[in-house]
């Protein structure tokens, strides 16, 4: 759970953060624990009593056919879309310090990247899923502790030497609750952090199809619980490690880059070790095939299954494995034309957009016991994200607010608002 979760987007973004808005990140965090108690008791009791291979079968049961395509179809193109980001920082970083070198361009190292992922899960399915992202997330976690050490031993720093300087850098500040005009204000960020969860794990095919795999609800409810417990210690590692980094660059006399993102390549780059750069582009490549391959899967079972009803015809689940693949790469390479100055916030951006629908749909089926004129619903969830990114320019332009995570928030009530709208009892 936490390697699918956990991207290549993370090792690079997350340590850089510090540089903008210090340790603040870890107030999402805390609101994602928030996420994981609400799916864990709200959503997944829901799942197991329906017996669902796919979770967007629900919408089917309780608000219509129209409903439940467009669940399924804003979580394809929620996930290919924001995969495809989290995978292009293991793209770059493997062009950037190997392929460069040797004169191979970015896109065949897309196709061979995406190729070795359908190699190795066209035939195992989740079995194989569950033993390639353990592996692959201790490799992750090897890697990020590893470079934390090398950071401390440069620095000249024991591990309570470390902890101290963390912890007195004015870098490391966790809490904003005196602005709340500030997209990093404490409640802004605790919402929005147990919203982003609810809508990115409890409403993700992805997600879910691991935890809907454990025997019984009360195996499924205990490593939902854990993880989310486990998500605040694995990101202050990584944030730890960009304060060291910042302090690193100053006791040597180094300018710190101008995007947060560039921090630990940065240093990758000028170490001029070997070791470092192996374990960079090991927790790279690690962290970002655990996400792409179980979420690759989850697009194919979600089309099988949702869109075309097929879920047994294991011809079609391959041709659909493949196609996705390609256009996996097709996305990609988009993205490399149209790269975002900060990935994460890209992700969550994206998040906020596509997701929102869904999170109104579910939180309208669960909370309410009307029910809606199926035909107009597809217009209702398209329509909602036209809304938000219009009130965003508008709020922007008249009085200066940018809304940040808290979009999410906007785009499910304004989904569940129109839902009701178009409601009736029967």
């Amino acid at each position: 759970m936490v390697g699918a979760s956990i991207s290549g987007v993370t090792f690079v973004s997350v340590p850089g953060m510090v540089m903008g808005s210090g340790m603040t990140y870890l107030q999402l965090c805390l609101g994602f624990i928030l996420g994981y108690l609400a799916v864990a008791f709200v959503l997944l009791p829901v799942y197991y009593r329906l017996n669902l291979t796919s979770i967007y079968s629900y919408l089917s049961v309780r608000l219509g056919e129209r409903s439940y395509l467009t669940g399924a179809s804003f979580f394809l193109l929620s996930k290919m879309i924001g995969t495809a980001v989290k995978f292009y920082v293991a793209c770059i970083i493997l062009q950037q310090f190997f392929m460069d070198g040797i004169g191979v361009p970015f896109a065949a190292t897309v196709v061979c990247m995406v190729s070795l992922i359908w190699l190795y899960t066209r035939r195992g399915g989740v079995r194989t899923l569950v033993f390639t992202d353990s592996l692959q997330t201790l490799c992750l976690f090897s890697a990020l502790l590893i470079i934390i050490y090398i950071v401390m031993r440069q620095l000249g720093f024991s591990l309570a030497d470390a902890v101290s300087a963390v912890a007195a850098d004015e870098r490391s500040r966790i809490f904003v609750f005196d602005d709340w005009v500030s997209p990093r204000n404490f409640w802004k960020q605790l919402l929005s952090g147990a919203f982003i969860v609810v809508v990115m794990t409890g409403l993700d095919q992805d997600m879910m199809q691991k935890n809907l795999t454990c025997r019984t609800l009360h195996e499924a409810q205990k490593n939902m619980c854990s993880y989310g417990v486990a998500f605040v210690p694995v990101n202050l590692l990584f944030l730890s490690l960009g304060v060291l980094l910042a302090q690193l660059y100053e006791v040597q006399g180094v300018a710190l880059p101008v995007r947060g993102d560039e921090l630990l390549p940065m240093f990758v780059q000028s170490s001029g070790s070997s070791l470092v750069l192996v374990l960079f582009t090991l927790g790279i490549v690690a962290a970002s095939f655990s996400s792409a391959d179980s979420a690759l899967t989850a697009l194919t079972t979600s089309y099988c299954v949702d869109i075309r009803r097929r879920p047994s015809d294991e011809l079609l689940r391959r041709r659909v494995h493949l196609v996705m693949c390609v256009l996996f790469i097709l996305c990609i390479l988009v993205i490399r034309a149209v790269n975002s100055s900060s990935l994460i916030d890209a992700i969550y951006t994206i998040v906020s957009y596509t997701y929102g629908p869904l999170l109104g749909l579910f939180a309208y089926g669960l909370f309410t016991r009307r029910c809606v004129h199926d035909r107009r619903v597809p217009f209702i969830c398209l329509s909602s994200p036209l809304l938000c990114y219009g009130l965003d320019h508008l709020c922007l332009y008249y009085w200066g607010y940018h809304f940040g995570y808290e979009l999410l928030l906007l785009n499910g009530m304004l989904t569940f608002t129109g839902l009701l709208a178009i409601s009736n009892k029967k």
